[in-house]
């Protein structure tokens, strides 16, 4: 679908979440990052987002995802994406 230009925000989630399932966190970063860049608002995102960073052993930068991520789902009211990515800021800061 990319090759044909259909790009979108979900296609890009579901590339990233498919790469992140498959052990692949660099690849699916690249998604994920695409994925927000088309939709800010994309809480989900932003969350498997964060996961990523943390699986590369990047804490700083999933912290710094994860902040964008709570942002996106208070704005959206997008409580459970809102509580996960709460209790990730609080393991991480441990």
């Amino acid at each position: 679908m990319l090759a044909k230009g259909n790009d979108s925000a979900m296609l890009r989630f579901g590339l990233g979440k498919a790469y992140l399932d498959d052990d692949k966190p660099d690849a699916a970063i690249t998604h994920f990052q695409h994925c927000v860049e088309l939709d800010q608002d994309y809480s989900a995102a932003w969350n498997l987002l964060g996961k990523a960073h943390l699986k590369m052993g990047d804490k700083v930068a999933a912290e710094t995802v994860w902040q964008s991520g709570l942002e996106s789902a208070l704005r959206k009211g997008d409580k459970q994406t809102e509580k996960e990515i709460t209790v990730f800021l609080k393991k991480l800061k441990k």
